[in-house]
C-alpha cells in the first residue's frame, strides 16, 4: 500500500539544527533588551515562533507578557517594549504611534524592534520620517528557515509570490539567497546547481555573492545537488485540484506550519483538536502521498492491525501483560489516536468533495489538460460561475481554461469575464487585471494562435544581436505555450488503459493519471541529462532563464555517491503538496532523496487569492 523505499536511499540531513540556530539567535537578541519586558508578535509570525520557541522558553528570558500585533493603542504597562515584527511599513508606521503616544503624557519606556528575516530600509526611514529613529534600538533575526518535516523546509514567507511576481518587487529575492547560503554553510558545498526562471537566477546570485564575501572551508558535504525553480515557471499544477490525502487535508483545512487544527466534525466530539502532521505520525506518514481513492482501504486494514495489537492480551501471563504495558500498549492507544483522526479527516473531505460533485470537476480539469472537449468545459465553467459554487473555483478554472488552451478567444473572453463580474461582483475588475498581468487569464489576440505565438518567442529568443529580451518583449512571452510543452515532455501521459491508482507508474498519479507536473518533470530531466542539453525547445518555450553550474571543488569525496543522490529543490513562490508527493515518488523510483525548500506552502486558494482586488 504505502510505497517502498529503495534500500540503497541515502540519509537526510539533520535539519534541527536549523531549529535550534534559530532558537539561539533569538534568546540572544532578547537578552539585549535585559530585565521584564512584553513581547508583540506580529501575527503570521505566532506559529513559526510557536515551532522554535514555545511560551516556557521565552518567560525564561524575562518576557513577560505576550501580545498579538493589532495595531491598535497598547495596553502594556511594561517599561520595555519589544517588537518581533515582518519588515512592513503598516506595521513599523503603527510602531511609531504607539511611541510618538507615549510622548504626550512624558512615559518613558525603551523600545526594541527586530525585524524577520531582515529589515528593509524603507522600515528604518520610516522611523526616521515619524521621528523615533533615536528612540528605538533594532536587530534582525534571521529566520530563514522553518523544518516543517524531515524533508519539507519552508521560508514561511506567502506574501513573496505576491510581491516578486506580481508587484515586480525583488527585495525578497537576498532573503531566498541568503537562505541557500545557510544550507550551503551548513551542509554543503553543493556538487551542482540548476535552476529556471529570472527569479531563481537571481537568487543565486545573491547566495553566490555571499559565498564569494565568506570563508571557504573543505568539509564533508550533506547535500549534493541544488534545483532553483520559479513558480511562474509551471502555474498549471498549483491550479489543478489536489487528490493525495496531504493535499487534501490542506485544501480543506488548511494545513499552518505543518499543524492542521481538525474540528468537531473529525473529532466526533465538541472540541477541535491540533494535529503535527509529519513523519512521526506513523499512520500519517503511510497515507500522506496517497491517492485518496486508496486512503479508506489502508485505514480499515490498519484499523484490524491495531485489533489484532490488542488482542493479544488475551491468554498473557502477568509478566507477559507488564511487559506489554510498559512496552507496547501506550504506542497502540497513540496510534489508535491518530488513526481516529485520520478515518474522522477522510469521511469529512468525503462529504465535502460529493456535496461539490468533485468527479465531474475532474473530469473537466482533465478533458482541459488534455484539450478535448472544450465548449463542455467552458458550459461547465459557466455553470459553476451562474451557480455561484465557489468565486476561488470559478477563477481557477477560469485561469486553467486560459493557460491549457494559451489565452481565451476575445468573445469567449469577454462572456465569462461579464458574467464572473455579474456573479461576484464589479470589484472584481483589478483581479482580472492582475491575472492577465501574471499570464494566468487573458485574452488571445486576434490571428495569435499556438504557432504563431511559438514562432514569435522562438525568434526573440534566438535573435542573438537582441541581446537581453527587453520587458516589452518578455511579457509577449508570458502567454503559455502549455500545449507546445505537454507534447514535448508527455506531461498528459496516453490514456490507452485503465490507471491503476494502487501500483502507480508515474508522477500522473498524483492527479489521477491525468497530468504530470510541469515542475517536476523538469527536475527528472534536467537530473536525468546533468544540465539542460537537449531540452532547448522546452526552454524557449518557457522563456530561458535556465542555468547549470558545477558548485566548488572543496567537496570532501567521502560518501560522494551517497551526497549526489540527496537533491535539494528550492520554489521561489511556493509548492503545492502533491508536488512534494509527486517527487517523493520519483526519488523513491531513481533511488534519489528529495529536499524541498519553499517560499511558503501553497495551493490554488492561496495562490489566487493573493491576486485578489482586495489584496493589492
Amino acid at each position: 500500500m504505502a510505497h517502498s523505499a529503495r534500500r540503497d536511499s541515502p540519509e537526510l540531513p539533520d535539519f534541527s539544527i536549523l531549529k535550534r540556530l534559530a532558537r539561539d539567535q533569538l534568546i540572544y537578541l532578547l537578552e539585549q533588551l535585559p530585565g521584564k519586558k512584553d513581547l508583540f508578535i506580529e501575527a503570521d509570525l505566532m506559529s513559526p515562533l510557536d515551532r522554535i520557541a514555545n511560551v516556557s522558553t521565552l518567560k525564561q528570558h524575562e518576557v513577560d507578557k505576550l501580545y498579538k500585533v493589532e495595531h491598535k493603542p497598547v495596553i502594556s504597562t511594561s517599561d520595555q517594549l519589544c517588537f518581533l515584527i515582518r519588515p512592513r511599513i503598516q506595521t513599523v508606521k503603527w510602531i511609531c504611534d504607539v511611541v510618538n503616544t507615549d510622548k504626550v503624557p512624558g512615559k518613558s519606556r525603551r523600545y526594541k524592534i527586530i525585524f524577520t528575516p531582515q529589515k528593509f530600509y524603507a522600515c528604518e526611514a520610516v522611523l526616521e520620517e515619524q521621528g523615533i529613529f533615536g528612540d528605538v534600538s533594532i536587530d534582525e533575526w534571521p529566520f530563514y528557515l522553518l523544518p516543517l518535516d524531515d524533508d519539507i523546509i519552508s521560508m514561511e514567507l506567502p506574501e513573496f509570490f505576491q510581491d516578486n511576481f506580481l508587484a515586480g518587487d525583488q527585495r525578497w529575492v537576498r532573503t531566498a539567497g541568503s537562505a541557500l547560503h545557510l544550507l550551503y554553510s551548513l551542509y554543503g558545498p553543493f556538487s551542482k546547481v540548476y535552476g529556471i526562471g529570472r527569479c531563481s537566477k537571481m537568487a543565486y546570485e545573491s547566495w553566490r555573492e555571499q559565498v564569494e564575501e565568506g570563508e571557504q572551508k573543505a568539509r564533508q558535504a550533506e547535500i549534493g545537488n541544488v534545483f532553483l525553480i520559479d513558480r511562474d515557471v509551471d502555474f498549471v499544477t498549483p491550479l489543478c485540484s489536489q487528490v493525495v490525502y496531504e493535499g487534501l487535508v490542506d485544501d480543506i483545512f488548511r494545513i499552518k506550519c505543518g499543524c492542521v487544527e481538525f474540528g468537531p466534525d473529525v473529532t466526533a466530539s465538541d472540541k477541535s483538536v491540533k494535529v503535527m502532521l509529519n513523519s512521526h505520525d506513523k499512520v500519517f506518514s503511510e497515507i500522506r502521498n496517497e491517492h485518496f481513492s486508496n486512503v479508506f482501504g489502508f485505514l480499515s486494514q490498519k484499523a484490524r492491525n491495531l485489533q489484532t495489537a490488542y488482542d493479544k492480551r488475551r491468554g498473557m501471563d502477568i509478566k507477559q501483560m507488564k511487559t506489554f504495558v510498559s512496552e507496547e500498549l501506550k504506542g497502540l492507544k497513540q496510534e489508535h489516536r491518530l488513526l481516529s483522526l485520520h478515518i474522522g479527516a477522510s469521511e469529512s473531505i468525503m462529504k465535502k468533495k460529493t456535496k461539490q460533485d468533485f468527479q465531474e470537476l475532474l473530469k473537466t480539469e482533465h478533458l482541459l489538460l488534455e484539450g478535448f472537449e472544450i465548449r463542455e468545459c467552458i458550459s461547465y465553467i459557466e455553470e459553476h460561475i451562474n451557480r455561484q459554487v465557489s468565486m476561488i473555483e470559478s477563477l481557477r478554472l477560469l485561469c486553467l481554461l486560459s493557460i491549457t488552451e494559451n489565452g481565451l478567444l476575445p468573445k469567449d473572453y469577454r462572456s465569462l469575464k461579464a458574467q464572473y463580474l455579474q456573479s461576484y461582483g464589479v470589484d472584481h475588475l483589478l483581479t482580472f487585471s492582475n491575472l492577465r498581468q501574471l499570464g494566468l487569464l487573458v485574452e488571445q489576440q486576434p490571428g495569435e494562435t499556438l504557432t504563431v505565438m511559438e514562432s514569435k518567442v522562438g525568434k526573440l529568443v534566438n535573435d542573438k544581436t537582441a541581446g537581453k529580451l527587453t520587458d516589452a518583449f518578455s511579457s509577449l512571452a508570458k502567454k503559455s505555450n502549455f500545449r507546445a510543452l505537454s507534447r514535448k515532455l508527455n506531461l498528459v501521459p496516453k490514456t490507452d488503459e485503465e490507471y491503476d491508482l494502487r501500483v502507480p507508474r508515474d508522477m500522473a498519479y498524483i492527479f489521477s493519471g491525468a497530468y504530470i507536473p510541469l515542475s517536476c518533470k523538469l527536475i527528472e530531466q534536467v537530473l536525468e541529462r546533468d544540465g539542460w542539453t537537449g531540452l532547448e525547445e522546452v526552454t524557449r518555450l518557457l522563456n530561458g532563464h535556465e542555468f547549470a553550474v558545477t558548485g566548488s571543488s572543496g567537496v570532501d569525496s567521502r560518501g560522494k555517491n551517497d551526497t549526489q543522490r540527496i537533491i535539494l529543490v528550492m520554489f521561489l513562490g511556493g509548492c503545492t503538496y502533491s508536488e512534494i508527493s509527486a517527487l517523493r515518488f520519483l526519488g523513491r523510483e531513481k533511488g534519489y532523496k528529495f529536499i524541498v525548500v519553499t517560499t511558503a506552502i501553497t495551493n490554488s486558494s492561496r495562490l489566487l487569492e493573493a491576486l485578489l482586488d482586495n489584496h493589492v
